[in-house]
Order: C-alpha cells, then sequence, then structure tokens
C-alpha cells in the first residue's frame, strides 16, 4: 500500500478542533433533551433492563466519587484539554492521532462545560448524567463519558502499535539485527567474507 505523507499541522489541527465541536455540541443536546424530558431519578426503560434513562446530576466522578472535591475534577480536565490542544499545535501530524485525539478532546470538553457552567456554580458544576446499563456496570454516564472511555482505549492501541505524533512507526525490536545479517550475508557472497559456497579457493586442486 502506498504510504500517506504526514499531515500539515492546521489539517490536524482542523481535524481535531471540528470532531471536538461535534462531540461537544451533540453531548450538550443530549443533555438538554434529557434534563427537558426526563423525570429526576426516575427509572425509564428503552430496552428493559439493557438500556434506560435515569437522570442524575453527579458533583464526583464515576460511581460518585469524590463528591466534596468537584472542583479537582474541573482542573483535571482543563489539564486534558489543553494537553491535547498542546500536542495539535506544536507535534501531530499523524491522522490517525487527530481522529482520537480529537472525539477525546470533544468527551473532556463536554463535561469540562458542565463543570464550569452548570449549578451549583463555576468550576463545581455537576455532570449531567442520563445512561444506564445496568447489565454492564452500575454507573450512570453520558455521551462525553463514552467517547472519553472509547478514546482512551484508542490511545492505548495506538500507542501498542508503536505509531508517533508525527505519523511515524517506532521500529521494531530486532529489526537492525536481522538488517545487519542480512548485509553480512551479502558481503560474503560477494567475496569480501568467506568465500561462496562452490566457489575456489586459493591453491584448491580444482585450480591446478
Amino acid at each position: 500500500m502506498p504510504r500517506r505523507d504526514p499531515l500539515r499541522k492546521a489539517a490536524a489541527g482542523a481535524i481535531i478542533a471540528i470532531l471536538a465541536v461535534l462531540v461537544l455540541a451533540a453531548d450538550q443536546f443530549a443533555k438538554y433533551l434529557a434534563i427537558e424530558n426526563l423525570p429526576p431519578e426516575r427509572v425509564v426503560p428503552v430496552l428493559g433492563d439493557f438500556l434506560q434513562l435515569y437522570l442524575i446530576r453527579n458533583p464526583g466522578a464515576a460511581f460518585s466519587l469524590g463528591e466534596g472535591v468537584t472542583w479537582i475534577f474541573t482542573i483535571a480536565l482543563a489539564a486534558v484539554a489543553v494537553a491535547i490542544v498542546w500536542i495539535a499545535v506544536t507535534r501531530l501530524r499523524s491522522r490517525a492521532w487527530a481522529i482520537v485525539l480529537g472525539l477525546l478532546l470533544g468527551g473532556v470538553l463536554g463535561n469540562l462545560t458542565d463543570r464550569l457552567f452548570r449549578e451549583p456554580g463555576f468550576a463545581v458544576g455537576h455532570v449531567v448524567d442520563y445512561i444506564s446499563t445496568p447489565w454492564m456496570m452500575p454507573a450512570i454516564y453520558n455521551i462525553a463519558d463514552m467517547f472519553i472511555v472509547t478514546m482512551m482505549i484508542g490511545v492505548a492501541i495506538i500507542v501498542l502499535v508503536g505509531l508517533r505524533f508525527d505519523g511515524t512507526r517506532e521500529p521494531r525490536r530486532g529489526s537492525d539485527h536481522a538488517e545487519g545479517s542480512d548485509d553480512s550475508a551479502d558481503t560474503t557472497v560477494a567475496g569480501t567474507g568467506a568465500p561462496a559456497r562452490g566457489a575456489a579457493e586459493p591453491g584448491d586442486p580444482a585450480e591446478r
């Protein structure tokens, strides 16, 4: 397959910005619909126990951990968002990284928006959660959470395959050794090392 050229920094930044805005918009619109149409803290079955809607406002993290230190989660989300933007501006040239980081940034911004602008106040706002899948996990979550979790898995996969921010790949271990072995074999056949099989050596009776 032909190798794609690395993205320009402007193109990588545009991909991240567009995907982040789309995810942010979808997350905030879904939260608006949930607030307007769902009764607070009451189960609304959609597909039996497989999928339910349950509107809550979460001051903490997953499983309502850290309810008394909401501002810490606000700082953490802001730090992640700043880090993604910095990578996009200074280092990013990979399409895969741009897609994953763009979707991740959208999820982070979705929950950060709640932390900053929802009740009870700036930087301590409660995140709106409304999706429940009791067969899979006891936590109640939202669209932003879904993108954060799945894109963190995506980051792990990209790191494992060795793809760098600039679009190049990490060299595989042992590849240099294998190349060195091939080079030594070539020099042997060329006569710069041990003679190739079947070649007559000086003084061999075949030369007489």
